[in-house]
């Protein structure tokens, strides 16, 4: 077979810069996805009760970044919906992230946004360098609402202390001093309608591109005859495992419809001091469905075999370190997204490098 785009995986990396090749060069691309289905994590589709699932677990586009809005745009309509989070702490439901409400609510009290700043001055503990997780939050809030929203979150979602984190996983969670309860503020919020699968669909659905499912491209790629490969799989397995396996944390999900129209306050509520999973979404509130049954979905942080996160510890990020250098050596081959990179990607930003890469490589 010969063809002169080849990429590894059709998530939204894969699939945006795909679509550039195909409808901006014209050239022919194959795309290799493992998976019986397109879309990556942020595939989603009918359950049997016909409520809409995200599979992976909940995702909610938000971006500040006109461009990427205007991209996106092309392939699909879309929901506005902004994102509420409630935290379930000491028995009662409270914003998240924390916020002029979440303290009033949580201690009983009616500070003004003045004095809230002075009530969280009182708690902070003063620490001359942030080394890690555990840090950032005692320097902001102080040893309560450490251990009431984040230590045992962390620990849950982790499987290690925040002392053992480092200090960006935390630090992209905000906190806030006015009644903004939102969990984004990001101008553009919401969900695609009809779902993410189907705006994936149109993103791929160009006479310049095919697809092979259900395959590994290790199996197929000395077949096929090409010029340039676009990989945004694990970087560790791309190389064998050469250097040894990168660790990532997993998700379990566990599914239930229910005989009701709601079940919880919001979207998605969090869970950072009891029971074993971490989060609790309902997904019906994230399209705007409505349905006489509702599903929930509870997660359970795990090492498994599935990448959902990359590890952020010292160790990992130098093992890390260690393949990029192996893979700026590889000639026509461009590593591209989470995985491939081994670091963190919100949606847009995910798209946002697609799009610079094709910039860079491509014109």
């Amino acid at each position: 077979m010969k063809v002169k785009y080849v990429v590894v995986g059709s998530g939204l990396a894969g699939l945006t810069i795909a679509e550039r090749i195909a409808s901006q060069l014209n050239e022919k691309v194959l795309i290799v996805e493992k998976r019986n289905h397109i879309g990556g994590n942020v595939y989603d589709s009918y359950n049997e009760d016909g409520i809409m699932i995200q599979n992976y677990g909940p995702h909610t586009f938000h971006t500040n970044d006109k461009e990427i809005m205007d991209y996106i745009l092309q392939f699909t309509e879309w929901h506005e919906y902004q994102h509420r989070v409630m935290s379930y702490v000491d028995g009662n439901w409270v914003p998240m992230p924390i916020s002029l409400e979440t303290i009033n609510l949580l201690y009983n009290m009616n500070l003004s946004e003045d004095g809230l700043e002075e009530f969280i001055n009182k708690k902070k503990i003063k620490i001359d360098e942030i080394k890690n997780s555990e840090d950032v939050v005692l320097s902001q809030t102080g040893v309560d609402i450490y251990e009431k929203f984040f230590k045992y979150f962390t620990i849950k979602q982790w499987g290690c202390s925040p002392a053992e984190l480092d200090k960006s996983v935390i630090s992209r969670i905000p906190f806030r001093k006015n009644r903004d309860t939102r969990y984004f503020t990001d101008l553009y919020q919401g969900n695609p309608k009809g779902g993410f699968t189907k705006m994936c669909q149109k993103m791929a659905d160009h006479p310049n591109i095919k697809i092979l499912l259900n395959t590994d491209y290790k199996e197929v790629i000395d077949q096929i005859e090409y010029e340039k490969l676009i990989y945004t799989g694990p970087i560790d397995y791309y190389f064998d495992y050469k250097l040894g396996k990168l660790l990532y944390r997993s998700i379990r999900f566990e599914f239930e419809t229910l005989e009701m129209e709601s079940y919880q306050p919001t979207a998605s509520s969090r869970y950072p001091q009891d029971h074993a999973y971490t989060r609790i979404t309902e997904f019906k509130k994230m399209y705007g469905q409505k349905h006489h049954k509702t599903t929930i979905c509870k997660e359970y942080p795990c090492f498994g075999d599935e990448p959902y996160y990359t590890y952020p510890t010292q160790e990992w990020k130098e093992l890390a370190s260690k393949y990029h250098d192996l893979a700026s050596a590889e000639k026509n081959v461009i590593f591209l997204g989470r995985l491939a990179e081994y670091k963190y990607y919100d949606m847009d930003d995910v798209i946002r490098r697609a799009l610079d890469v094709f910039k860079e490589n491509f014109n």
